[in-house]
C-alpha cells in the first residue's frame, strides 16, 4: 500500500530569471513522496508550475494536491487519479513511481543507462538570460568559455537592433561550425512584424527560434511556419493539448520544424513520448527542456531523455540556476549534462 505525502520548497534563482513574460526571483515547487510500506521504500517526484505559463498554475493547485494525496492513502491506484487538468502532478505520480519500480538501493536512478553510470553525457544549449545588453554579453563569453557550442538566447525584451547586434557580434567571433544559435522568443513578436524580425535574424545562421509569436494564433503561427527563413520549434503551443487527436490536429495544422518538449508542463514523459511518435509520423523535429525544474524533476527528464537517442543539444541546464537547490550527482562540463554517481544526493530534508 502506498502512502503520499507533500513537501512545499521554494527555490531562489541565483540572478533574476527575465523573459518577454515578466521577471521572476523564485519559484515555488512541491515534491511528492510516495512511501510503499511492503518494501520499505519512497519514491520521490517534483511537481513545478511557471507562473503565467502553466496551465495548471490556478488558485485551487495546493488543494488538488491535497486531494491527490488523500485518494492515494485512501487506496486509490495513481493511474485511476484525474489529472487531466494538472500535468505537474502528473509529471511528479510518474517520476515517483518510476523511483519505487527502480532498484531501492539506487535512490533517483529512475532509468539506468550509461548517463546514470557516468559513462557519458547529454549535450545541452547554453541558457543565456534576458537582461541588460552587457549582462546578456557576459553570459555569452561565459557559456563559450565553459564549452557550450550551442547558445540559446531569449529574445523579445532588449530593443530589436540592440537583440541583432548581439547576435551579430558572435557571428563576428564564431562560425556556425563552431557556435549553434538558438532563439527563444516566448511569443514576444506579433503577427504583423514576425516575418520581418525572423528575416533580420536569419543573416546569421540561426538554427532555430522558438515561439515567435503567442500560442493559440493557430492560423498565423501555420503561415509563419510556411514562410519563415529560420526553423520554427512550438513551446507554449504545446501546453494544453492532451489528446492524441488534439496533437495530430494542431501538428497538421501548423506543421512547424520542431517542437520543445517539457514533460513537467504537458503531462509528463508518456503525454512527451505522443508527441514524439506523432511529430515523426509530420517530419518534424523536436528536442527536451526543463521547466525549471529543481534537481530532482530535472535528474528525472535528464535521465528519460537520455534513452531517446536525440542527438541535438537538449535543454537541460537549469539546475544550476538556484541558490537552494537540492545536491545531486548532476553536474555540467564542456557543455555537457553529466551524472556522477560518487556524487550523493542530498534528500535530508525529503526523508519520510
Amino acid at each position: 500500500m502506498l502512502n503520499a505525502r507533500i513537501i512545499k520548497h521554494k527555490l531562489n534563482f541565483k540572478v533574476p530569471a527575465k523573459t518577454s513574460r515578466g521577471t521572476l526571483v523564485d519559484k515555488k515547487a512541491w515534491y511528492i513522496l510516495l512511501h510503499d510500506y511492503f518494501i520499505g521504500y519512497t519514491g520521490i517526484g517534483e511537481c513545478s508550475i511557471i507562473p503565467g505559463l502553466s496551465i495548471d498554475d490556478r488558485s485551487d493547485y495546493e488543494d488538488k494536491l491535497a486531494e491527490v494525496c488523500g485518494e492515494i492513502n485512501a487506496g486509490v491506484p495513481v493511474e485511476m487519479l484525474d489529472l487531466a487538468e494538472f500535468p505537474s502532478i502528473a509529471f511528479a505520480l510518474e517520476t515517483a513511481m518510476a523511483d519505487l519500480a527502480s532498484n531501492s538501493e539506487n535512490q533517483n536512478i529512475l532509468y539506468p543507462s550509461d548517463f546514470t553510470a557516468g559513462k557519458a553525457g547529454i549535450p545541452i544549449n547554453g541558457l543565456v538570460w534576458m537582461g541588460s545588453r552587457e549582462f546578456m554579453e557576459k553570459q555569452i563569453s561565459e557559456k563559450i568559455e565553459q564549452g557550450f557550442d550551442t547558445i540559446k538566447l531569449k529574445v523579445g525584451a532588449l530593443d530589436f537592433e540592440s537583440e541583432l547586434d548581439i547576435i551579430s557580434n558572435i557571428r563576428k567571433q564564431f562560425s556556425p561550425e563552431d557556435i549553434t544559435i538558438r532563439l527563444d522568443a516566448n511569443g514576444a513578436f506579433t503577427p504583423e512584424n514576425a516575418l520581418e524580425r525572423l528575416n533580420c535574424f536569419s543573416a546569421f545562421s540561426i538554427h532555430s527560434i522558438e515561439q515567435p509569436i503567442r500560442q493559440g494564433q493557430v492560423e498565423d503561427m501555420a503561415k509563419l511556419c510556411r514562410t519563415t527563413p529560420i526553423p520554427i520549434a512550438l513551446d507554449e503551443e504545446l501546453i494544453g493539448i492532451f489528446t492524441p487527436k488534439e496533437k495530430e490536429e494542431l501538428l497538421n495544422s501548423i506543421k512547424p520544424q520542431y517542437i520543445i518538449l517539457k514533460p513537467g508542463l504537458i503531462g509528463g514523459f508518456a503525454a512527451s513520448n505522443e508527441w514524439i511518435s506523432i511529430a515523426a509520423k509530420e517530419g518534424i523535429g523536436w528536442w527536451v527542456t526543463s521547466a525549471l525544474e529543481g534537481n530532482i524533476g530535472l535528474n528525472a527528464i535528464a535521465q528519460w531523455t537520455f534513452t531517446l537517442n536525440n542527438a541535438l543539444p537538449q535543454g537541460l541546464g537549469t539546475g544550476q540556476i538556484y541558490t537552494n537547490n537540492i545536491a545531486s550527482p548532476l553536474t555540467i562540463s564542456k557543455g555537457r549534462l553529466y551524472y556522477i554517481p560518487r556524487n550523493e544526493w542530498d534528500l535530508s530534508f525529503l526523508e519520510w
